[in-house]
């Protein structure tokens, strides 16, 4: 199933049923955002973003605000029947895509999670995140796919943790006590692992479908939240505005 084509289909649908094809959409990315009006300033200096590896793009649409992350910059301008038209064929364009999904689902009222916590916010959203999963599971084995510094150093405090990354700065290397693993043993991870915790970001890179299967997962983050809607996964993001 492309889950991203899908959540394009739904979002004409949700469009076409409001007269909104011809709506102006205006997407800007964290070049045009600072990385402080993105998140602030957290307790932590080694976000994706705080280091250039990742941007922010941000939608609006009708007053609402949407986000995604992504590693291709862009900007686009435009209608939404032209982001319904897009090929999808780049990160840019499905992170395009899952802002707007983002900020149209958050006009109409389905959402709320859709703009980044800042300053504090994330390192107290980390220290939720062990209490939800304790609640949860108990005491799980965790596959953690794509580096949250925060939480991985509030989770490898109490839970067996492996952790996999796109970064080749960050593979090979100790983060918070646990070895960073490269994209090539997910495959290994996954199976290892008694739940799943992911980014959100996977869905604009295009590797999300080859997370589900029959164990418990949970997505992290902004990014994820009008796919989380649309199709039912766990959205964590407590702190988010």
């Amino acid at each position: 199933m492309d889950l991203i084509k899908s959540a394009q289909e739904k979002l004409a649908e949700l469009i076409a049923e409001q007269g909104w094809l011809k709506e102006p959409i205006r997407v800007v990315t964290a070049r045009s955002l600072t990385v402080e009006e993105a998140i602030g300033r957290p307790e932590r200096n080694d976000y994706p973003i705080q280091k250039g590896k990742e941007v922010m793009l941000e939608a609006e649409f009708r007053g609402a605000k949407g986000q995604a992350f992504t590693d291709q910059p862009g900007t686009f301008e435009g209608d939404i029947e032209e982001v319904i038209s897009l090929s999808l064929h780049n990160n840019f364009e499905r992170a395009v895509l899952i802002a707007t999904l983002n900020a149209v689902l958050r006009s109409q009222g389905k959402i709320t999670a859709t703009v980044h916590c800042r300053d504090e916010e994330p390192g107290r959203c980390a220290q939720k995140l062990t209490t939800h999963i304790r609640e949860r599971f108990g005491n799980p084995r965790i596959a953690f796919i794509g580096l949250q510094p925060g939480m991985v150093a509030a989770l490898s405090q109490e839970f067996e943790i492996r952790v996999v990354d796109l970064d080749p700065d960050n593979i090979g290397k100790i983060k918070a006590g646990v070895l960073i693993e490269d994209v090539s043993h997910t495959e290994e991870i996954l199976e290892w692992g008694d739940i799943i915790l992911a980014t959100g970001s996977t869905s604009v890179n295009d590797s999300l479908a080859g997370l589900l299967g029959s164990k418990p997962i949970i997505f992290y983050g902004v990014t994820i939240a009008g796919l989380s809607y649309l199709h039912g996964f766990e959205q964590y993001c407590p702190c988010a505005h």
